[in-house]
């Protein structure tokens, strides 16, 4: 031991070696590839691929965010708009969830739940969304038996607030503005 580590106490000596263990254990490489599987489609849509709406078509999103999302071109739209916002994990957790009620194998479906609490629920999650503590609870207790409505109440929240707050300020957006001409 060197000379200056000596004169430390005995206490923060074994607080650097907890440390240097959860340090080391942050930075080890995963056992397997699984755990590098993103679940759901992370990649952009093209609104080019998608059918350009008429404008009559997209001025019907101005009143339902649920016509939007269900439009090819208005999601990939909106996630560019949000994406540009530096906003998009409330739509990214929206679309997590929608792949989630459409799994069917017990084993994927709990793969999926703990991959959508990691990246959107937990603390300090990656892309942690805006939920209260009640739901963030409730979410948290349905992830011990995963099923296709775990999500269903965080999801219906995120639903509330795109709603109120970023689907208004995509209609004010250019995004939408050279749509609807």
């Amino acid at each position: 031991m060197c000379k200056g580590l000596a004169a430390l106490p005995h206490s923060c000596l074994e607080r650097a070696k907890e440390i240097k263990i959860k340090l080391g254990t942050l930075l080890q490489k995963p056992d397997s590839a699984i755990d590098l599987v993103i679940p759901y489609n992370e990649k952009p849509e093209k609104p080019a691929k998608a059918q350009k709406p008429s404008p009559e078509e997209a001025l019907q999103w101005r009143d339902s965010l649920d016509k939007l999302l269900q439009n090819t071109y208005g999601l990939a739209s909106f996630k560019s708009f949000l994406k540009s916002e530096f906003s998009e994990e409330n739509l990214e957790f929206w679309m997590a969830c929608e792949d989630f009620k459409r799994t069917r194998s017990p084993a994927k479906m709990a793969e999926k739940a703990k991959k959508i609490y990691e990246e959107f629920i937990q603390a300090q999650a990656p892309k942690e969304v805006n939920i209260d503590h009640f739901t963030k609870d409730l979410t948290v207790r349905s992830l011990g038996e995963p099923s296709p409505s775990t999500f269903d109440v965080a999801q219906k929240r995120i639903h509330a607030l795109m709603e109120k707050d970023s689907l208004p300020r995509f209609v004010r957006s250019e995004f939408y503005q050279e749509l609807v001409k």
